[in-house]
């Protein structure tokens, strides 16, 4: 393998790991790669994003609910305030 060859693999390895990819999946994908098998890639990182997106929409339904809590609070703190005033 060729000093770009190593770079390659390990701005791949890298990358794999930035976008939170456990040890597994990454030598599964290594292995695509020493393959050239892309068809098999592309679904294993397109599964991984699918995943990666349904955590992103589950945290954003957590935050609308504490969001939500925070305004009820916020709402009954006002009426709160005006009957002690």
């Amino acid at each position: 393998m060729s000093l770009n060859g190593l770079d390659e693999r390990f701005m791949l390895l890298r990358n794999l790991k930035d976008a939170g990819c456990d040890e597994t999946l990454i030598q599964e994908i290594l292995q695509c790669d020493e393959d050239r098998n892309s068809p098999r890639r592309i679904r294993l990182l397109r599964t991984h994003r699918r995943k990666l997106l349904n955590s992103l929409h589950v945290c954003q339904a957590q935050i609308d609910s504490l969001d939500y809590l925070l305004y009820q609070i916020k709402k009954r703190k006002d009426v709160q305030y005006k009957i002690i005033k």
